[in-house]
């Protein structure tokens, strides 16, 4: 009894639409990304109808229909990588990847700059990096603890301040 490998059907504009609403009822995402996984999905099944397919079409539905939001997706976005520990830059990077807008990226930039020290110390914890690490680290160590916090998107200059403390520090100890 052999398994027969079943493939899927080229896709039709009803098609798309349905893969659409499924993919927006399962995923938080953005036009920019429900754009991108319609074409991967036109070019992994192909195209079966008289019309063009119009992937972008079908996500700018979605976002009149209030099923994707851009905006409210950049505000989770943010909220979730400064709890992570994250700071501007890689935040910027990933709005940047999910192709949010400008518009709605400088919208959402004072929450990143409210809670840059706050996100630059929960990494510092997390990685046990600089006051929240073993004390006694050599010149090479806080070098790499530095890299590490720049690499997570933090200013060097904070990233400094935080390495180079000789005791647990908070919020109000840095500026």
């Amino acid at each position: 009894m052999t398994r027969e490998k079943r493939t899927a059907s080229a896709l039709d504009p009803s098609g798309l639409e349905r893969l659409a609403l499924r993919y927006v009822e399962r995923f938080a995402t953005s036009r920019g990304k429900l754009t991108q996984y319609l074409e991967r999905k036109i070019r992994e099944r192909g195209w079966d109808a008289a019309v063009a397919a119009d992937p972008a079409g079908v996500a700018q539905r979605m976002a009149d229909l209030r099923y994707v939001d851009d905006r409210a997706y950049a505000e989770a976005k943010v909220a979730a990588m400064t709890r992570r520990g994250l700071g501007a830059r890689r935040v910027a990077i990933a709005l940047r990847q999910a192709q949010i807008d400008e518009a709605d990226t400088r919208e959402v930039e004072p929450a990143v700059a409210e809670h840059a020290i706050d996100s630059a110390l929960t990494f510092a914890r997390r990685r046990r990096i600089g006051p929240f690490g073993p004390p006694g680290a050599d010149r090479a160590l806080r070098e790499k603890q530095i890299a590490a916090m720049l690499r997570a998107g933090h200013g060097f200059d904070l990233s400094r301040k935080i390495v180079h403390a000789e005791r647990e520090i908070g919020p109000d100890d840095l500026f």
